[in-house]
């Protein structure tokens, strides 16, 4: 049994994307935040003690953290997702799947927090240019990397464009940087167009 606790505009989007993907038959729990805090509800503490989404319970198993659920749903169920083991390609799929993470999602939070900040009045110094010089770095680095692909990895849907598609898409649509990184945003048209995104979008939509 495949149980995702699933909490509206989070990163469970991947988790929910993968699922529909894979058309396993799985549960959805959903969660909402808090209108004014934007903070996740206390009650997602009682599945798992850091209280975040996405949390996977699988067969009885609790399991956080998206790149972990991810590849382990992958290994799992749809090993296809993933390039063969041993190979340049494997590499470069495990790099990209800890790129959306570590050096994408760092950034890119912080450019949010730091926005949130100023329009409080904060007055930001080291803050505010070593996001905006990371978030410029990183996304022009995955900028020229996506020149000429439909996908990340074998140019063919993977692991890595289910991590990376919750990143991507706040980056063209919150930070509107789609004139400034044309293939991230080809590339989100790319995702956008598959059925199984459409799919956990609906129904995110819709909660």
């Amino acid at each position: 049994m495949i149980i995702l606790h699933h909490l509206n505009q989070s990163r469970s989007l991947r988790i929910l994307w993968l699922l529909e993907e894979l058309q396993q038959p799985y549960q959805l729990k959903t969660y909402a935040r808090n209108a004014n805090t934007r903070l996740a509800p206390p009650k997602l503490k009682h599945i798992h003690p850091l209280g975040k989404s996405p949390i996977l319970e699988l067969n009885g198993k609790v399991i956080a953290e998206s790149g972990a659920i991810v590849e382990l749903l992958i290994q799992k169920f749809a090993p296809h997702l993933a390039p063969t083991p041993d190979t340049d390609a494997y590499m470069d799929y495990l790099q990209w799947i800890h790129f959306s993470e570590s050096s994408a999602m760092v950034p890119y939070l912080l450019t949010i927090f730091n926005g949130i900040e100023k329009q409080k009045g904060t007055q930001l110094q080291f803050l505010d240019q070593y996001a905006y010089n990371e978030l410029h770095k990183v996304f022009a680095y995955l900028d020229q990397s996506l020149a000429g692909k439909q996908f990340l990895v074998e140019n063919r849907l993977t692991g890595a464009d289910f991590m990376l598609g919750f990143v991507v898409q706040g980056v063209i649509y919150h930070l509107q940087l789609a004139e400034q990184y044309p293939n991230i945003a080809q590339y989100l048209k790319n995702l956008e167009a598959l059925p199984s995104w459409k799919r956990a979008l609906d129904i995110e939509q819709n909660l």
